[in-house]
């Protein structure tokens, strides 16, 4: 887990605006099928969204930080029951124009 500078951050932050959430956490909270999940988006995108279900039965920082810790990545905000994470791939083919959270 790399530490984001706050112009790192600020950047992501923005960059994560116009996402959707692609990740859900439902009743039954972190379970290894949404490790997995994030951890696939992750590999092919490096910023993602996750939406937490008002039924689950975690608190949302917490969560997070726990995600992020345990798959090597790091939050870059949380905001209600959304939270948006963020870990570079060194072998993703990156192109000057866009990101690759933009494709």
């Amino acid at each position: 887990m790399m530490r984001l500078s706050s112009k790192e951050r600020a950047t992501l932050r923005a960059e994560a605006h116009r996402l959707t959430a692609t990740v859900h956490v439902g009743h039954h909270g972190v379970t290894d099928a949404v490790r997995q999940s994030l951890d696939d988006d992750l590999r092919t995108h490096e910023l993602v969204k996750i939406q937490f279900t008002k039924t689950a039965d975690v608190t949302v920082k917490d969560a997070a930080n726990d995600l992020a810790k345990a798959i090597g990545a790091d939050v870059v905000q949380v905001i209600g029951r959304t939270a948006t994470l963020f870990r570079e791939n060194p072998e993703l083919e990156k192109k000057e124009a866009s990101p690759p959270w933009r494709r």
